[in-house]
């Protein structure tokens, strides 16, 4: 099946968001290339990320658009594009050297499925462009596989085992045990998961991995269990993720004596298990709806446009941010040309209502706050989508890989 895309004209339509830090007027119209700046928002449109990703991302994208324009944008040309990579790597390759080379696309967008965005970052690297990460998780994209125009956005697997893997393995969780999805995405989760239990005491037992979109969890999870672990942790995501956690109740696997921990859950994922499945779910997340007034403002416009109103994910959320900071900086220079817009990228503040206390690395790692979460009892729930109740907040500063611990070849020759 080819990859699907569709082709939306930017709208100058008015929004409620109003823009926190006013930009220089707009340069010449010439400066930007070919008179248009076209962003490509790649993603899973239908597979096991579709969730969390796809459409929504989209819509995400477009509310970008509509809020610049109104802004520091006002006067430009925007163009969005949307493709479905069907999780391949090949198609995400081939459907981004497309965009570049032949529809002169600027920036690409979400770039769900590690394997994938590591695939178009290593495009970009030859070809130009920016790429925004706000789906992938791998740590790769910031350290051996970073690139001056590549940014990572929302999440990785280091701030996801920095919360709850952390915290279960300092209150006495010490034996671990992992059920990990076959690619990259999940083995650097279970790697930098493993490091940060071994670093609090910990130990790991030992692994499985499953195919990605896998139908049976039952002899994964019975391995998984036989290990005597006290933790089995779920190096997995999206619809694996829920598929996992239902098998799971169903032939009895974690209680008393062993903990199932999912290492990356999105609000989707919660929504599709239900509060009587899901509750009591500890995990590390980016972005909650549900935070303060303006994550509410801005979850209220999404659902409205978004099917059956649902309520962002950290992916979606951070699809916006990062389309809409992009922006703001083709803005403030009057130019498309990536290698000045990185640079920008860089020297601008994150300013929106999705992002707390965040700033872009020279490694092009986004730093801000994550959250640890909880799941609600069914009791605790007051309203559709009231699902999450906060445990902690993990300051930006600690939150993901330091610094100086990262392999990035653009920190190296500092």
């Amino acid at each position: 099946m080819a990859p699907r895309y569709l082709n939306l004209k930017a709208s100058a339509a008015a929004c409620a968001l109003a823009l926190l830090s006013p930009l220089p007027a707009l340069a010449a119209p010439g400066q930007i290339s070919d008179g248009v700046v076209k962003i490509g928002i790649l993603t899973d449109m239908s597979g096991a990320y579709s969730g969390m990703g796809g459409p929504g991302s989209v819509v995400a994208a477009q509310m970008a658009v509509d809020d610049c324009l109104r802004g520091p944008c006002k006067g430009m040309k925007i163009e969005l594009l949307s493709a479905d990579h069907q999780n391949k790597p090949d198609i995400a390759s081939g459907k981004a050297r497309e965009w570049l080379d032949r529809d002169k696309v600027d920036a690409l967008a979400d770039l769900t499925n590690s394997a994938g965005a590591l695939a178009v970052q290593k495009l970009i690297k030859e070809k130009g462009g920016i790429a925004l990460y706000s789906g992938p998780a791998t740590t790769r994209l910031t350290n051996e596989d970073c690139a001056a125009n590549g940014f990572h956005w929302m999440f990785d697997t280091y701030a996801m085992a920095n919360g709850a893997a952390a915290t279960l393995t300092k209150n006495g969780m010490k034996n671990w045990y992992f059920l990990t999805v076959d690619y990259a995405f999940g083995h650097s989760l279970e790697k930098d998961t493993g490091e940060i239990v071994r670093a609090n005491g910990g130990k790991v037992l030992g692994s499985v991995r499953h195919p990605l979109g896998a139908s049976d969890f039952s002899s994964f999870l019975l391995q998984a269990q036989s290990s005597k672990a006290q933790v089995i942790g779920l190096a997995n995501g999206a619809q694996d993720t829920v598929n996992a956690i239902k098998a799971a109740r169903e032939f009895g696997v974690g209680g008393k004596d062993q903990q199932i921990a999912a290492l990356l859950v999105f609000l989707t994922d919660v929504h599709a298990l239900g509060l009587e499945t899901a509750q009591g779910l500890s995990f590390t997340d980016g972005f909650y709806w549900d935070m303060d007034e303006a994550t509410r403002g801005f979850a209220a416009r999404f659902a409205k446009l978004h099917k059956g109103g649902a309520k962002p994910t950290m992916v979606q959320a951070g699809v916006y941010s990062s389309v809409l900071h992009y922006l703001k900086s083709v803005a403030a220079l009057g130019s498309d040309d990536s290698t000045l817009v990185a640079k920008k990228m860089r020297e601008l503040p994150i300013e929106d209502a999705v992002m707390r206390n965040a700033s872009i690395r020279p490694d092009g790692r986004v730093i801000h706050d994550m959250y640890l979460f909880q799941v609600k009892k069914p009791a605790e729930s007051k309203a559709a989508w009231d699902y999450y109740k906060l445990v902690s907040t993990i300051p930006a500063a600690s939150a993901f890989k330091p610094l100086e611990q990262s392999s990035c070849e653009l920190i190296s020759k500092k």
